[in-house]
């Protein structure tokens, strides 16, 4: 009988895990007990810190609603969904506009919108426009390629941080014409705090994180043979640029507003004009989603 000790229960787990039928479970399932084993063994971990750690996990599934999702929060916060996003941008064999974070807060069945409209129910304050052509490797236009986007308000809030989280607001989900281009009106985004009222919160604040996300538009396109592309575009101007407590900038992404362009569709409002770089896609590529509509993650009870 093998005597279990601190140096002999990885080998003991990841022998009895051997007989796994799935080979890339097998394979992720034994690298995940070799680090976590390792984690535990370099620091130490004692029983009262595990077990703190069980806790915090536990309000963070505790903390996830349809409308919440908690856990994409966590991996953001911790670097994990730009790392995974950046090993999803170097398996393409083409290159293309680089990804970023889906976020907690992005929805699916986003509302239809005509090329122009824009992505406000209720337009209050000035208006701006998005434009630009989704293009394939070599420049050409990517025909009816299929663009969703959602962002905060003028305030820094999302729909569903509002009142009554089942209606959409701030999001479209339009199709590019024939030649690739793609046009439509929104408001300036206002960058925001990240939810700080659940244990998230409370692991920032107790790293002396200052929480903040620079003013950003989500983007989700795609078109049939190319890769799924999910990203944003980023606001130079905002205080925040350089330090996003979720690690979703990267210079590319840069951009700003333009007060007065005269190549913009709508020359009278301020604009931002932006191309976006589909690669082609292969037979094993899968979802470059780090995420998903939070009321597909938790069942309705």
């Amino acid at each position: 009988m093998l005597a279990i000790d601190e140096k002999t229960i990885t080998d003991a787990a990841v022998e009895q895990m051997s007989a796994t039928r799935d080979p890339r479970l097998k394979e992720v399932m034994a690298c995940l007990v070799k680090h976590l084993h390792a984690f535990a063994r370099e620091i130490d971990l004692t029983p009262e810190e595990w077990i703190q750690g069980i806790k915090f996990l536990t309000a963070v599934g505790q903390t996830c609603t349809p409308y919440r999702q908690e856990f994409i929060l966590l991996s953001d916060t911790l670097g994990m969904s730009s790392l995974i996003n950046s090993l999803h941008d170097r398996r393409a064999t083409e290159k293309g506009t680089k990804t970023s974070l889906l976020g907690p807060f992005y929805r699916q069945d986003s509302p239809p919108r005509k090329l122009g409209e824009s992505i406000l129910s209720n337009p209050r304050g000035p208006q701006i426009c998005i434009y630009g052509r989704v293009v394939d490797s070599t420049g050409k236009g990517i025909p009816n390629a299929s663009i969703e986007i959602w962002q905060t308000d003028d305030e820094g809030v999302y729909d569903l941080q509002r009142n009554d989280p089942s209606v959409m607001d701030l999001r479209g989900w339009y199709h590019a014409d024939a030649e690739g281009k793609y046009y439509l009106r929104t408001v300036r985004p206002l960058g925001y705090l990240i939810p700080m009222d659940g244990p998230v919160g409370d692991m920032i604040r107790a790293q002396g994180r200052h929480g903040f996300r620079p003013a950003h538009i989500h983007f989700l396109i795609g078109a049939p043979g190319y890769r799924e592309l999910v990203t944003a575009l980023y606001l130079r101007s905002d205080d925040h640029i350089d330090s996003d407590t979720v690690f979703g900038v990267t210079e590319s992404l840069v951009t700003e507003i333009t007060p007065h362009d005269p190549k913009s569709p709508i020359p009278d409002l301020a604009s931002i004009q932006f191309d976006f770089q589909l690669a082609s896609a292969r037979a094993e590529d899968a979802s470059g989603r780090v995420g998903a509509d939070p009321s597909k993650i938790v069942k309705n009870a």
